[in-house]
């Protein structure tokens, strides 16, 4: 027996002394040191006393004794969990009760107020700061550079994630070797990366996009990243030079179009631009190819899944689409009372099948049943519709769909319409309650800089363009859109704030 995904990802670059990780500093990591790091910081979990299938849940800032920390919890077995940085004591606690953790890994500076909830439900605590200091690695510094890799099947488990929680308790989905390894290496060769890639990497590192898919396909083909703690626009600027390919929410791409630097001849060398974890304006895409010449390329992933989709690495690449199913992965567009398949260019829920789908969610077995059905296809909660030549569309989620006076409103339509209209940057579409309709339509509109979009003028425009019953109540402005930490935006944040605005 051997252990598929360490092998896979890192193993076989054991003896590399070409670059991995380039830091702002100037500093450069090989491919050797980085898994010198990693025997180390495996020896110090085992010492600890952390056995195979045991969950390690850390807390820490980006940095490349954090991804090392990943890799020594696949060299030795372990289950990772990494957690966002701006969760709470209160949110760590649920994680870690939870997941059952073993070991809590944290910043020195959340150390006080950690300890005492790990102590309460049987974790250890150590810390990993920002600077790649702590307790973890100063005992790994005195650990041999080597260890023996735990053998592990490729359905053992690798990784939890825990979803957002936005309707309730998060779920911790139950990654497989075999989930992150087929994902990594089909999109090495749908993507085309090699050796020869330099990723510009400014995602976070406690989600999949940042960590299972930029992270784990560089791993694969043994090449090399540069390694930025956050998206900081001088940097990026900076470093882009440097890089071959780019993976970023649509946030990245944005800041880089508003600043006059960022210009054709500072892209031109570049390979790859891949956009994920939110949707991508139409406008941002036409913007982004009139001024690099590049069209970014959109895809569609999400925690329990890796990735699905992806826009044609040769071929068209569609805005306002994720592209086709990758190869591997069958997704159908079914009707939700039913499950009955539908044909193209009807909007219903998006389900996948595919190596890539996990394992269920952890001590949640009714909430599996319900999500993750006996043939194995998941009904992933979006909306979709795949056109007659095979893109897939998302139109929002199922907790998105607005139900007004019996008919059925997706907020994408109506968002399409607004993000079209003079003044316009962006917009947000909510169902709040009516008392003689259930629901009616909210339109929440961002106006461009220096811009004050004309209502009256973009309501009349909405009349002409949409269905009577899709119209909106109400159109209000606001300065910015709330998003999560990977560009998403907060709806459930739109519907608490404006529940009664009609």
């Amino acid at each position: 027996m051997t252990n598929p995904l360490y092998d896979r990802l890192f193993g076989i670059h054991a003896s590399k002394t070409t670059p991995f990780l380039h830091l702002q500093n100037g500093e450069v990591i090989t491919h050797d040191d980085f898994l010198s790091t990693t025997a180390q910081l495996a020896n110090v979990l085992v010492q600890i006393g952390l056995k195979p299938g045991d969950r390690l849940a850390a807390q820490v800032h980006k940095s490349p004794q954090a991804l090392a920390l990943y890799a020594a919890c696949v060299q030795a077995g372990l289950i990772f969990l990494p957690l966002n940085i701006a969760y709470t004591v209160d949110e760590l606690s649920y994680f870690i009760e939870n997941s059952g953790a073993s070991l809590v890994v944290c910043d020195k500076a959340n150390e006080e107020k950690l300890r005492p909830v790990a102590g309460q439900f049987g974790a250890k605590l150590q810390t990993l700061n920002a600077d790649g200091g702590g307790s973890l690695t100063t005992q790994a510094k005195t650990m041999p550079a080597t260890f023996a890799t735990v053998d592990r099947d490729r359905n053992d488990l690798a990784a939890f994630l825990y979803t957002s929680g936005t309707t309730g308790r998060s779920k911790g989905a139950m990654l497989t070797q075999d989930n992150l390894l087929s994902n990594a290496e089909t999109l090495v060769d749908y993507w085309k990366f090699t050796a020869d890639d330099v990723l510009l990497h400014a995602l976070p590192i406690f989600h999949t996009h940042g960590l299972f898919v930029a992270t784990n396909v560089t791993l694969a083909t043994g090449g090399s990243m540069i390694f930025l703690p956050k998206f900081d626009l001088e940097a990026m600027l900076e470093m882009m030079p440097k890089a071959t390919s780019m993976m970023g929410v649509p946030t990245f791409y944005t800041r880089l179009l508003g600043d006059d630097r960022f210009t054709h001849d500072l892209a031109a060398h570049m390979r790859l631009f891949i956009s994920g974890s939110a949707p991508l304006l139409a406008e941002t895409h036409v913007q982004f190819e009139n001024r690099t010449g590049h069209r970014i390329l959109e895809r569609y992933g999400m925690t329990e899944t890796n990735m699905n989709t992806s826009n044609p690495y040769d071929g068209e690449r569609r805005a306002g689409t994720v592209g086709f199913p990758l190869p591997g992965v069958e997704l159908k567009i079914t009707e939700a009372s039913t499950g009955a398949e539908l044909p193209p260019n009807t909007v219903g829920q998006i389900e996948v099948r595919g190596p890539n789908v996990f394992k269920g969610y952890w001590q949640m077995p009714e909430k599996t049943a319900t999500e993750l059905r006996e043939d194995g296809f998941f009904i992933t909660g979006d909306l979709g519709k795949v056109d007659e030549d095979g893109y897939v569309h998302i139109v929002g989620r199922n907790k998105d769909l607005i139900i007004s006076g019996g008919y059925n409103i997706y907020p994408k339509e109506i968002e399409l319409v607004l993000d079209d209209q003079p003044g316009v940057l962006e917009s947000a579409v909510i169902g709040v309650p009516h008392s003689d309709f259930g629901e009616t339509v909210i339109g929440i509109i961002v106006p461009e800089l220096g811009k004050t979009p004309d209502l009256d003028a973009i309501m009349a425009s909405l009349k002409t363009s949409l269905a009577r019953f899709k119209h909106p109540q109400k159109l209000l402005l606001i300065d910015e859109l709330p998003r999560n930490t990977m560009g998403k935006v907060q709806k459930n944040i739109l519907r608490e704030k404006f529940n009664e605005v009609v």
